[in-house]
């Protein structure tokens, strides 16, 4: 399909720069597969939207301090770390790439730095830190969040960040990005959830920089994405079928747990035991096996992940839905508001 179809005007005063307090006051947007109204919500509706039996999806995974300032001699250059390769090297993203070769030295602050041990086709280097200390240490000494380029762009990343672009779930270090939908849930909202009888589990997919990188190509066809490691394990697989066997509707919690489970399902729907890396494209024709719900916020214009939205409720269907969240003043983005995508199965 044509990359432009995808294409929308988002004024620049909708793109949220903080999230709202508490998490859960976010606005929340319904739309359901239907012609029916779309329905202006919140958040906090959750519990009387979903029906008990219904199992939400979570991921897990938990930012680490991902962006590094620092130079190749006098050149000054920022990585961002995208994937990890082993215990001290990672695939990155370097900001003035021209100025790297293979087997530069990098140096960050605090007496942090990484030999740049090979260049991708995509521009991006494996780089290999020195040193003996964990690089999770070395992350937290030098690194800061990795905040997207429409917030980072506007505003210094600052102690706020630190808290406010990490879920309640996190867990499992290796996220250079946040499961943004997740960012809206609290203590009491999970507590109201569960009262609901609605069912909660967690997988983990380590979201990349590469969630970041626009989309080049002029057709989907010709769009390469980047790979993510993902994990869920055979409880979690176990727990997910049993509940749709029952009429559970499984319902993830944004687009990186949907990626995962429709990356772990069978042409059947079955849900397996997953561990490796999944690079999956969803785009308008795609036959959705796993899921039968998405909670998500609001994406940029001609990104991958407004491609997936518009593959799980129609292209026309979303184009209406954003034109009417633009309309009605809803946050865009990382720190904005939500939406809940329910459509006909």
């Amino acid at each position: 399909m044509r990359v432009d179809l995808f294409d929308f005007h988002l004024p620049q005063e909708r793109i949220a720069l903080r999230p709202v307090r508490p998490r859960d006051a976010a606005r929340m947007l319904v739309v359901k597969g239907s012609d029916a109204p779309f329905e202006d919500r919140g958040v906090r509706d959750l519990p009387q939207l979903l029906r008990a039996g219904d199992v939400m999806v979570f991921n897990d995974t938990r930012v680490i301090p991902a962006q590094l300032e620092g130079r190749r001699g006098e050149a000054r250059i920022g990585v961002t770390l995208h994937k990890r390769v082993d215990l001290r090297r990672w695939q990155a993203f370097v900001r003035n790439a021209k100025r790297v070769r293979e087997g530069d030295l990098l140096e960050f602050a605090a007496d942090v730095s990484a030999l740049a041990e090979r260049r991708h086709e995509d521009g991006s280097f494996t780089i290999a830190f020195a040193g003996d200390e964990p690089v999770e240490v070395l992350l937290e000494r030098a690194g800061r969040m990795p905040l997207p380029p429409y917030i980072a762009g506007k505003r210094e990343t600052d102690a706020e960040d630190r808290k406010d672009y990490q879920t309640i779930f996190a867990k499992e270090d290796g996220a250079v990005a946040a499961p943004t939908a997740s960012l809206h849930f609290t203590d009491r909202l999970l507590q109201e959830l569960d009262d609901a009888g609605v069912i909660r589990t967690t997988l983990t997919l380590h979201v990349g920089a590469g969630t970041f990188l626009p989309v080049k190509a002029d057709d989907t066809a010709d769009h390469q994405m980047h790979a993510e490691f993902g994990r869920i394990d055979a409880q979690t697989a176990a727990l997910l079928n049993e509940a749709r066997a029952k009429g559970g509707r499984i319902i993830a919690a944004g687009t990186t747990a949907l990626r995962l489970l429709e990356s772990a399902a069978d042409e059947d729907g079955v849900i397996h035991p997953f561990e490796g890396d999944t690079s999956i494209f969803i785009t308008p024709g795609y036959t959705f096996r796993a899921v039968d719900g998405l909670m998500t916020n609001f994406h940029l214009p001609k990104s991958t992940l407004f491609m997936l939205v518009s593959a799980l409720m129609g292209l026309d269907r979303m184009q209406a839905a954003y034109a009417h969240a633009i309309e009605h003043e809803y946050r865009f983005y990382s720190y904005g508001d939500s939406s809940l995508l329910l459509p006909e199965r």
